[in-house]
């Protein structure tokens, strides 16, 4: 479409129908937007964008709709985007900093971009294949117990608890501390999993699952005895971050666009208990290799996201592990604003990332 025109008529057309949710009228454009043409010529480029498909007519008599492909057209053209006030800015520099662990910031991240964007925001933990452990604390509890913790470079705190054939002293937490750490740290989650046979991994010796208290081995050398338990907690906990996760907030908001779905609201919210479908819908549009990644209709992989469009953007470290935060909501979506606040969270959230 090289006509500037019409594309100004497109862009009428869906900013209209995103404002109004009403099928937009050749008279409505020229009251709304300063084209400089009348009502007859406005008629004629609408015939002109339904015949290529930018727009529809839903019945007889009534104005025109985007359609994807409409859209698309209109995303695709953006060249200006309504910057965050200052008093979203605000919200996010208070709610999203480095206090606290990654669940809890990425909880409040979603959390704010919900709230910014008024549809469903979802994020993704960092690629835990690709992250790295940076480092491994064992702390005394007293008395036959030790706390190992496991933390790695994308921010992933992961503990669990020890107890020990006999007491082992300061000195000798500092040479078991060392020693796991000279194995262990900089190596990648993958490579470590790579060494856990499966029996290991879902059994403890006595083919009891594991608990999140490994029991004392067998009476010997209390420190060596010590050393053996600290290392397999280690490998427990490594199995532990396998899981992908998303974490998602605002689903109310997307109740509240019902009306739109229709009778796809249920298979969206269906989709949305399924998380591998989410997972593989944001991994798809790693696949974009843009900053900003924008899924309109059916270009979702998904069918039950064939309604809806999301926004998406790659957060993380600049050496780490990245994965993606995006918004879902119906394809009527004020995709300016949206993007511009997603954009926003993601650069906000990678560089709290970089600090801590």
């Amino acid at each position: 479409m090289n006509d500037s025109r019409r594309a100004q008529v497109l862009r009428a057309i869906v900013e209209d129908f995103v404002a109004t949710n009403e099928p937009v009228g050749s008279k409505a454009i020229v009251q709304r937007h300063t084209l400089g043409v009348s009502p007859a010529t406005i008629r004629n480029d609408m015939a002109h964008l339904e015949q290529e498909g930018y727009i529809a007519q839903p019945h007889t008599s009534a104005g025109r709709i985007p359609t994807d492909l409409g859209y698309r057209m209109f995303v695709d053209r953006i060249d200006d985007f309504k910057p965050l006030t200052y008093a979203e800015r605000r919200a996010v520099f208070q709610l999203i900093d480095g206090n606290g662990d990654l669940d809890d910031m990425l909880d409040r991240t979603v959390r704010v971009l919900s709230g910014l964007t008024h549809q469903v925001a979802l994020i993704q933990y960092p690629s835990v294949s690709l992250a790295t452990i940076k480092h491994i604390e064992v702390v005394g509890l007293g008395a036959n117990r030790i706390l190992v913790v496991l933390i790695t470079d994308a921010g992933q705190v992961e503990q669990k608890i020890v107890l020990t054939p006999g007491s082992v002293d300061d000195e000798a937490l500092r040479g078991i501390r060392d020693e796991v750490n000279t194995e262990f740290a900089g190596q990648k989650l993958s490579r470590v999993m790579g060494t856990i046979t499966p029996s290991a991994a879902t059994q403890n010796v006595d083919g009891t699952p594991p608990s999140s208290v490994t029991e004392p081995g067998p009476v010997g050398t209390d420190l060596a005895a010590a050393l053996t338990q600290v290392r397999s907690a280690v490998t427990d906990l490594v199995m532990t971050t396998r899981e992908e996760r998303i974490i998602m907030a605002g689903t109310a908001n997307l109740a509240r666009s019902g009306r739109e779905f229709g009778e796809k609201m249920a298979p969206i919210l269906e989709a949305f208990e399924e998380q591998v479908v989410l997972l593989k819908l944001l991994t798809s549009m790693a696949e974009d290799q843009d900053e900003i990644s924008v899924r309109i209709g059916r270009e979702n992989t998904h069918e039950s996201f064939s309604s809806t469009s999301l926004v998406a953007a790659e957060y993380g470290h600049d050496a780490g592990p990245s994965a993606r935060l995006a918004v879902l909501g119906p394809t009527r979506m004020d995709y300016p604003t949206t993007i511009s606040a997603v954009r926003a969270v993601a650069k906000y959230v990678s560089s709290v990332l970089d600090q801590s």
